[in-house]
């Protein structure tokens, strides 16, 4: 399979994974796809660790990295240098009728408190003063491909980038924010429908894919419920050169998804996904349980804006995922979970996803007589 993605990047198959975790990542590479690690629960020690496993274990693969500088969020305009500043700032602006809501939300289900050695990271790489170390730390490494998964990525970092011979990448949910990635310089446009797992718009990946295509002169991956080999040849049909895939990768047998979550994936159907921005303050797909059901009730205080939403529930977030409390655990998802039914090796994901492209495209052209 050739596109222009394969030759830009020296890659096989136009196969995208994101993943958090680093097993994944390598596999998906060795198998002669993309993966693309996502570096936003890492700081940039942790995230130097698991990029040198990547190094050591990718046989020599490309790979890439995804970070997350969304273009707004509260606290970008505080003029603050440092992380540890910034964290003390937006702490400050945390309503404490949110705190107690959480509080009484966690104590109703029984979920105890953590010590204060294991609390959870608060502000993660949801800021442009977070996320720049860590984009410090992936290009001292050789990856291929440097993505960001939340509005166009400052106009200096995809220079930076490209300086390093790295290709950068952007996610993009509408026509119009496809524009503004390619005006910054991003060399590949992920155009990502709202079937997606974690932030997504609301436009059907269907119909997004040519509206993006038509739109922009840059390669164009599509994404957002993709996990076949039919999705696959879709997808390139409406002219996009690759597919960028996420939520397929949570069940394979090299991901470290909690146990509880990984039935809950395993068990639950297409309908079982919600946009919600309990999560972080902007809107993403969940898994949809009782924790998003909460912040839509009516003695819910509101969502706030990224990323004090995050900040004000990274802690209690990691304490459901320590207790019982199974109908509050919640994270990102997809709606293609709802054919995730069975646990394999990520290699195997990849040559499935092949073969039922192949048959799709074969098919196609029986229906042609070719």
């Amino acid at each position: 399979m050739r596109t222009r993605v394969t030759d830009m990047l020296g890659i096989e198959l136009p196969i995208f994974a994101f993943s958090h975790c680093r097993d994944v990542v390598a596999a998906v590479s060795r198998a002669g796809g993309m993966g693309v690690l996502g570096a936003l629960y890492f700081t940039p020690e942790e995230l130097e660790m698991e990029l040198k496993w990547i190094d050591d274990h990718v046989d020599g693969r490309p790979y890439g990295v995804d970070v997350v500088m969304p273009a707004s969020y509260e606290g970008a305009d505080l003029g603050v240098d440092s992380a540890e500043d910034l964290v003390g700032r937006l702490q400050g602006m945390i309503p404490d009728g949110h705190r107690k809501f959480v509080d009484d939300l966690l104590a109703a289900h029984g979920v105890a408190e953590l010590s204060g050695s294991d609390a959870g990271k608060v502000l993660l790489g949801w800021t442009d003063a977070t996320a720049r170390p860590q984009v410090e730390v992936a290009l001292r490494h050789p990856i291929a491909l440097l993505a960001n998964a939340l509005g166009p990525p400052p106009a200096d970092v995809v220079e930076l980038a490209h300086a390093r011979g790295v290709k950068v990448a952007a996610l993009a949910s509408t026509p119009r924010h496809a524009v503004k990635q390619v005006e910054v310089g991003v060399d590949i446009v992920v155009a990502q429908g709202t079937e997606a797992g974690g932030h997504t718009g609301e436009i059907s990946t269907m119909v997004l894919i040519p509206q993006v295509v038509d739109a922009v002169d840059v390669p164009v991956l599509a994404a957002g419920g993709i996990g076949d080999g039919r999705q696959m040849a879709a997808g390139l049909a409406l002219g996009a050169e690759g597919v960028w895939t996420g939520s397929i990768w949570l069940t394979v047998e090299e991901a470290d998804t909690p146990e509880m979550a990984r039935r809950r994936i395993l068990e639950a159907t297409s309908r079982d996904t919600v946009r919600s921005r309990s999560w972080t303050g902007k809107p993403a797909r969940l898994l949809k349980n009782e924790w998003t059901d909460a912040w839509e009730a009516a003695d819910s205080p509101g969502t706030l804006p990224m990323p004090l939403q995050f900040m004000l529930v990274s802690d209690a977030l990691r304490r459901i995922g320590r207790s019982d409390a199974a109908e509050l655990a919640t994270f990102p998802a997809g709606q293609i979970i709802g054919t995730m039914n069975q646990v394999r090796p990520a290699k195997d994901v990849v040559f499935a996803m092949v073969e039922q492209y192949i048959e799709a495209t074969e098919r196609l052209g029986r229906l042609t007589g070719e």
